[in-house]
């Protein structure tokens, strides 16, 4: 990319962030305190930082991760992930005993499904509710659209669009999406489907990060797509699970606030230290709206780390395709019968 194509992408995406952010940031909040945000066209406000459910399951003693939780929303944190294949259901069993004695009600709650098939999603969310201790979910998503034929799966007969249709129907889940990290093609093809088929998802969560911009970018491809469809937009890998920050170009918290400056609604961030808390509350708690100049002095830090996806391996290796190690999840066949 030459100086001057560098300097116009730049540009392009901090009006993007400046422009699309007025619709989905509430008023800085004084120093110190949480910032929230309006998810699309849920209207529900949101907590600028999200507690990654893969995470919360990391720690070996369960009361740790439970801590962390408890801890997270009694600092403000309301955006609540997680998903019923992350550590073979432990992420939910720890969230659903942390989400007792009150703590339920504070919280935006979001679990994932793996199921392409309408029946799968419908047994595999029955013990999400089990696990998570609540009769409902406040958002149901599509995990892992990875591969070109999850879309054509998903909505084709007894795909599991009509599995969510009818538990939104039902009051189980107030609001659907899906998430994806691998392409932008693969978002696109899910929204140019449900164009097709009359349906309407309330949210997308995809990787938004330092790096992203510079190659097969969501930033650049979906985000605007899903802005102007008025979907909550939800931020994942700011730290592309810590490969990023191995590049030594950015600090954690500049890459937090980052991906804060686009116009999501919030950034789930994974969380299985305290200290890690600690840091992702600091970033929610300073920031504050960057200028054109600060959104290209971090893109010139990271373009030519970012060359290939060299640090980005959620999209070019299977390090995160929990769903292709484990096809039999999402109703694909064995590859070896």
């Amino acid at each position: 990319m030459t100086r001057r194509k560098f300097i116009a992408l730049a540009a392009r995406l901090g009006a993007l962030g400046t422009l699309a952010a007025s619709k989905v940031w509430a008023a800085i909040a004084p120093g110190g305190e949480m910032q929230y945000r309006t998810l699309g066209r849920t209207g529900a406000k949101v907590s600028i930082i999200g507690l990654g459910g893969y995470h919360i399951g990391e720690p070996p003693d369960p009361n740790y991760g439970i801590r962390i939780i408890r801890s997270a929303i009694d600092n403000g944190v309301t955006f609540m992930d997680n998903s019923w294949d992350y550590h073979l259901g432990e992420s939910e069993r720890r969230m659903g005993i942390a989400l007792r004695d009150g703590y339920r009600q504070k919280v935006f709650l979001m679990t994932k499904i793996d199921g392409r098939k309408a029946a799968t999603v419908e047994w595999q969310f029955d013990e999400c509710l089990k696990r998570l201790q609540t009769d409902y979910v406040d958002l149901l998503q599509i995990h892992e659209v990875i591969r070109d034929t999850d879309p054509d799966m998903v909505f084709g007969k007894g795909g599991a669009i009509e599995a969510l249709l009818r538990l939104k129907k039902a009051g189980k889940t107030r609001f659907i999406g899906f998430t994806g990290h691998k392409t932008p093609s693969m978002l696109l093809k899910m929204i140019r489907l449900a164009d097709q088929y009359g349906v309407t998802f309330d949210t997308v969560q995809m990787p938004l990060n330092v790096m992203d911009a510079h190659y097969d970018s969501f930033q650049r491809e979906v985000l605007p797509v899903a802005l102007e469809k008025n979907m909550g937009v939800i931020g994942m890998k700011a730290f592309g699970d810590n490969f990023i920050l191995q590049s030594n170009t950015v600090t954690p918290i500049e890459a937090l606030h980052y991906t804060m400056n686009l116009p999501i609604s919030t950034l789930v961030t994974g969380i299985d230290w305290m200290s890690f808390l600690d840091q992702a509350l600091e970033a929610a708690h300073t920031f504050r709206p960057m200028s054109k100049e600060q959104v290209a002095v971090i893109l010139a830090k990271t373009q030519e780390a970012a060359l290939e996806g060299k640090y980005e391996y959620y999209k070019t290796r299977d390090t995160f395709d929990g769903t292709s190690r484990n096809l039999g999840w999402c109703d694909y066949p064995h590859p070896h019968g």
